[in-house]
């Protein structure tokens, strides 16, 4: 599961494993709704560091937002974070709290390696939502395939469903310890699997 890094970024991956993914869990709705909160009362994270990574390499990110500021923006204007599955529900919190965009990969459905480069002319793939997302000199994650991921959109081709037993979990950015360790503990009780550095 090694990702290669092809680009001068630095990222955060985790091999999240033995997991037991359900549907959107009833006693995760308190961490969702304290987050919703904690972000609508204007205690919101840095949302610069994001920015920058796409204007490294020439990506305007008020066209092309990082996940975790479309998270953002969703919920100030009064919506709710979505509900996807228990896994995915626990990187949108973060995601949304620590204002890095987080991207998740099931590893079953991966071809050979991950690696972090820029997108070659023509490269796209079928986001989650079905849209065509264009990577052609963007960030993006690939394996063996092509594209199946960058900081904005995640590929339906590798996205994390409840059949998902082992994933890859990327942070766009660096991650502090302690927030590492929150990721731990909300990915343990409510995505009920394990986590540990590659």
């Amino acid at each position: 599961m090694l990702l290669g890094n092809d680009l001068d970024v630095q990222v955060v991956v985790l091999d999240v494993y033995e997991l037991e993914i359900g549907e959107p869990r009833a006693d995760f709705d308190q961490e969702v709704a304290a987050a919703e909160a904690w972000a609508r009362d204007g205690h919101m994270p840095d949302i610069a560091p994001a920015r920058e990574l796409y204007r490294h390499f020439g990506i305007d990110p008020t066209r092309y937002r990082p996940s975790s500021e479309a998270l953002l923006r969703r919920v100030l204007r009064g919506e709710h974070l979505p509900r996807v599955n228990s896994l995915v529900d626990v990187a949108n919190v973060v995601s949304l709290r620590l204002q890095v965009p987080i991207g998740l990969y099931d590893l079953a459905l991966v071809q050979g390696s991950l690696t972090l480069r820029l997108g070659r002319d023509g490269e796209s793939y079928t986001g989650i939502r079905k849209e065509q997302v264009n990577v052609a000199g963007r960030i993006c994650v690939a394996d063996d395939a092509g594209p199946c991921g960058n900081p904005s959109a995640d590929s339906a081709r590798t996205m994390i469903t409840t059949a998902t037993e082992r994933a890859a979990w990327l942070f766009f950015l660096p991650v502090a310890e302690r927030d590492l360790r929150w990721t731990y503990e909300l990915v343990a009780r409510f995505g009920r699997g394990l986590v540990r550095l590659p």
